[in-house]
């Protein structure tokens, strides 16, 4: 559980370790009996993110900005704005970028990646032999927020039985505006309320659980040629808030902005129906052995067969 953080890189295809923000906080907090005790008495509470959140709005946050770029070496060719433009550490940290930083790849059968981050993917998520951890699993009712209703109105559940999971972890030094990762129409988003545990893999190798524990917000899209598509933004640790942008009703387009997480690491989980999207094979490949593949937002996910 204390090995380093590995993930494959579509773009150089090496293995790399990752750099983790706060990291020896995290392995104090859910791998030490004290720590784990902190997080169930503190860190997982909304008014602990909340305020932390509220340090990173105050003005003097901004000075943390330049010294955050340096560290993890951020592209500041890609950010709309310069970052002395930036008021506060949290107005940095959901920056917007430049429209050209982030192609979205074309085709009207092609699906794409709805945020930056390191993802795992699985074609049919029933026989999956676990996530991040083999045969460490949650099941699609637990995700989707039914295990409380009576099973003849999981509804939900029924419908994406067998289909198609993409987890897409943001860092904190990721580009953190999520979008849709194909076109549609996105019904209303609705809350399901929770806790607000890590989602590092240093927190889900020991509980994946968290996932389904944590507080999320789920949209199901209407999209022609892949049926129906549930994607839920989850909370997490430090994250002050998720930001729905897009227009309940609205027909969007691919890789349209759908909303953005203020301060902390978060997690993007995209479900499709079965047999509507077939996954690349060098993120499926990656993700049998339990290694995640970094990828940007608006990158080929997959296609419709």
């Amino acid at each position: 559980m204390s090995a380093p953080i590995r993930y494959y890189d579509r773009y150089t295809r090496a293995l790399q370790t990752e750099q983790i923000y706060g990291e020896g906080w995290l392995r104090f907090a859910y791998g030490n009996p004290l720590g784990r005790a902190a997080v169930w008495l503190l860190a997982r509470r909304a008014w602990f993110s909340q305020w932390y959140g509220r340090k990173m709005t105050k003005r003097e946050s901004a000075l943390e900005i330049l010294p955050f770029i340096t560290k993890y070496g951020l592209d500041v060719d890609e950010f709309l704005k310069s970052p002395f433009d930036y008021k506060t550490f949290n107005e940095f940290f959901y920056r917007a970028l430049k429209p050209a930083a982030r192609p979205i790849v074309p085709g009207d059968k092609v699906a794409v990646f709805p945020a930056d981050g390191r993802h795992l993917a699985f074609q049919n998520v029933d026989t999956a032999d676990g996530f991040y951890v083999k045969g460490m699993k949650f099941t699609l009712t637990e995700l989707l927020g039914e295990a409380a209703l009576p099973e003849d109105q999981r509804v939900l559940a029924k419908k994406f039985a067998g289909g198609a999971m993409l987890i897409s972890r943001l860092c904190p030094v990721d580009y953190h505006r999520f979008h849709f990762p194909v076109g549609g129409t996105p019904g209303e988003a609705a809350l399901i309320n929770g806790w607000l545990y890590s989602v590092s893999p240093v927190a889900l190798r020991h509980n994946i659980r968290y996932l389904i524990e944590n507080k999320r917000e789920r949209t199901i899209v209407t999209a022609p040629g892949f049926g129906e598509v549930a994607i839920l933004e989850v909370g997490a640790t430090n994250v002050g808030s998720i930001v729905q942008s897009y227009i309940f009703g609205r027909d969007v387009v691919k890789g349209e902005e759908k909303g953005l997480f203020a301060f902390g690491g978060s997690c993007v989980i995209t479900i499709f129906q079965k047999d509507r999207i077939v996954f690349d094979a060098d993120i499926l490949a990656q993700s049998a052995q339990h290694i995640e593949t970094y990828a940007k937002m608006g990158d080929r996910l997959g296609v419709a067969p």
